[in-house]
């Protein structure tokens, strides 16, 4: 059966698959690095313009190590799990500082870099390097559950054990990268969660799954679990026309990023914009709340519009910097707060 679900996979996939996206075609391991990383938790249509924008800010390792954060934020802006960024240009520091500038070929060192796994780093040896790999990401758990019927959610150690074994098995002699590339496509094109196209599956023969007429039950879901809404008040200080961004710390939601003052209760607004940053405010306009959801919680915004009256002029303090809005817009901010300053742009 191994040698069969390969050669179908590999035969499928030259008629089928894809081969016209901007970071296939080439064996620079720097260009395979960065779309792997962008790809991790993020639809291929949404990666295109933020991969090719990335590139042509920062075309090569030594240019991304060579970077402020806040320039690869400013980038990355929007695209989401921002410690992503941060990782790569950790990683691409760490390469020019212990292999000269060139990306890694063992597996050990590869996976040795801040923000690749074990996966992550078969997939960018097997398409820079050939390597014999294999790769497990969300695309072949799905795919493989269903093929082997695996009953058992996927995250669970055990699971993840026996998929990562048969991920393993199932690797052809030859033909790595189009291997991987092919199984990663039947995942994110056929085999899909919600709408599997069994019919057009080059598997679909020996698939389990599917003689058992139980292809929407693999993989087995993450446990039911309720998501929690949290809540925090977003304060608008306005001042001459220029807005004002605080730096978030580097560790947790947002980290690094720029972004709105906040408080727990409204009714300190007042207090709080005069004691920490010298704003004197005659009130805080609620605007229209917003919501932003995160993979284990939901955030409810309600953002507070605070006209400034007067500003100590010691009142700038590192991590700080006022901005004009058009200014404001294009730093590197959070996707909730990007859309909090397109309101006020909208009202002239």
């Amino acid at each position: 059966m191994i040698p069969a679900f390969s050669a179908r996979l590999l035969s499928w996939h030259k008629r089928h698959g894809r081969h016209d996206l901007p970071w296939q075609g080439t064996r620079d391991p720097y260009r395979i690095w960065l779309a792997e990383i962008m790809l991790q938790q993020t639809q291929v249509a949404a990666v295109i313009p933020y991969y090719q924008g990335f590139l042509q800010r920062f075309p090569d390792i030594a240019t991304l190590a060579a970077a402020p954060q806040d320039e690869v934020l400013r980038l990355w802006s929007g695209l989401g799990y921002y410690s992503r960024a941060r990782n790569l240009r950790r990683a691409a520091q760490l390469v020019v500082a212990h292999h000269g500038g060139a990306f890694p070929r063992a597996l050990d060192d590869i996976e040795a870099l801040p923000g690749i796994g074990r996966s992550t780093a078969a997939a960018i040896a097997a398409f820079a390097y050939g390597t014999r790999a294999a790769i497990l990401d969300g695309n072949v758990k799905r795919v493989l559950a269903r093929h082997f019927a695996v009953a058992g959610f996927p995250g669970e150690k055990r699971i993840e054990k026996q998929l990562w074994q048969l991920a393993q098995e199932l690797l052809p002699p030859r033909a790595l990268a189009r291997y991987t590339q092919a199984i990663m496509d039947l995942g994110a094109t056929l085999c899909t969660r919600a709408q599997p196209a069994c019919k057009d599956c080059p598997l679909h023969a020996s698939c389990a799954a599917l003689a058992l007429g139980r292809v929407r039950e693999f993989p087995t879901p993450r446990p039911a679990k309720a998501v929690p809404t949290r809540t925090t008040h977003m304060l608008l200080l306005m001042h001459k026309g220029e807005l004002l961004l605080e730096k978030r710390p580097s560790a947790g939601i947002w980290g690094g990023l720029w972004s709105l003052p906040e408080l727990e209760d409204s009714a300190d607004a007042k207090r709080h914009c005069r004691t920490r940053y010298g704003c004197s405010i005659a009130a805080a306009q609620p605007l229209d709340p917003l919501a932003h959801g995160f993979t284990h919680f939901r955030l409810q915004i309600q953002p507070l519009l605070c006209p400034v009256n007067k500003l100590s002029p010691a009142a700038r303090e590192a991590g700080q910097i006022w901005l004009s809005l058009e200014e404001a817009h294009g730093a590197a901010i959070p996707v909730p707060v990007r859309r909090l300053i397109e309101r006020l742009l909208s009202r002239g």
